[in-house]
């Protein structure tokens, strides 16, 4: 990802979550030097991801495809790249959190073997009120 790319990934992200990052959210990750990747097919952004890296630990902090090309692998291999960086970058384990109504992802990060290590409550906005936030690891393989 780049910042000729901000535009197109923050319209993308607008389109798969009701209460979406910005512009500014993924310019600041991408200032800030997390590792963010985009996904193309044919010259068109379908998917991103952005993975923050701390020591010796990492967080998928966001990603997304876009709903024309969900169920055809392209979440999992960007998962798959994500987890890649992070090992690469020296991190032995890799968190998320994800919203417990997103069944679609936590099935993906399930079958990647991300195991659920918690909850945080009321931790994503929701329509009405707050919706909790499914906490999962997983041991990234040196």
């Amino acid at each position: 990802m780049n910042e000729r790319d901000l535009a197109a990934v923050a319209a993308l992200e607008a389109t798969l979550q009701v209460f979406p990052w910005s512009h500014g959210n993924f310019a600041d990750s991408l200032a800030s030097g997390y590792s963010v990747w985009v996904l193309r097919l044919g010259g068109d952004l379908i998917g991103f991801s952005v993975v923050m890296s701390v020591i010796d630990e990492a967080h998928l902090l966001n990603i997304g495809v876009c709903k024309r090309y969900h169920g055809q692998g392209y979440g999992a291999r960007l998962l798959r790249h994500a987890m890649e960086c992070a090992r690469l970058g020296g991190a032995s384990k890799l968190f998320l959190e994800v919203r417990p109504s997103n069944d679609r992802a936590v099935a993906l990060y399930r079958h990647f073997g991300f195991r659920q290590i918690g909850t945080r409550k009321g931790y994503y906005p929701a329509i009405v009120g707050r919706e909790d936030a499914l906490i999962f690891d997983k041991e990234l393989a040196a």
